[in-house]
């Protein structure tokens, strides 16, 4: 029997690869965290592309609040459908479809209630603005000594 024709149900995910994509995932919010707490966020790049990202991202979505993303906005069905217009832009650049955490509130660290599952196009995208944008200014001060702390 060809596998392609087995039902789906005799395929489960494998926790391993999972739980593996989970810690990965918490690494780089981890390494972008610090880097916010580090330096000044307006120098920040986070890809070669920084402005073609920006530029399309605001011409897509001119009014879309980065300072506090909405969820329910973001994963609506309006929202992914303008997510996949703006996504299909940029699927030549490496790791822009792979799972990444986002804070939901740029003033605020990472933690369970302040994170979002999104794809890494739309993590660079919401971010590169909040650091053009002023909206992660806050997070050196605030939290200037949390990278001197997690060294010791």
């Amino acid at each position: 029997m060809d596998v392609l024709s087995r039902p789906a149900d005799e395929f489960v995910n494998d926790g391993m690869v999972e739980e593996l994509w989970a810690m990965k995932a918490v690494e780089h919010a981890e390494v972008h965290f610090n880097l916010l707490c580090s330096v000044d966020p307006r120098q920040l790049h986070l890809t070669p592309y920084d402005n073609e990202i920006y530029e399309e991202f605001r011409k897509q979505f001119p009014d879309m609040n980065v300072a506090v993303v909405d969820e329910n906005e973001l994963k609506s069905v309006d929202g992914k459908a303008k997510w996949r217009s703006y996504m299909e832009k940029f699927n030549r650049l490496e790791d822009y479809s792979y799972g990444t955490l986002l804070r939901a509130s740029a003033s605020e660290e990472f933690h369970p209630e302040n994170a979002i599952l999104v794809v890494r196009i739309q993590f660079w995208a919401i971010e590169i603005a909040r650091n053009r944008e002023g909206h992660n200014d806050c997070i050196r001060k605030k939290f200037k000594n949390r990278s001197s702390k997690k060294e010791e």
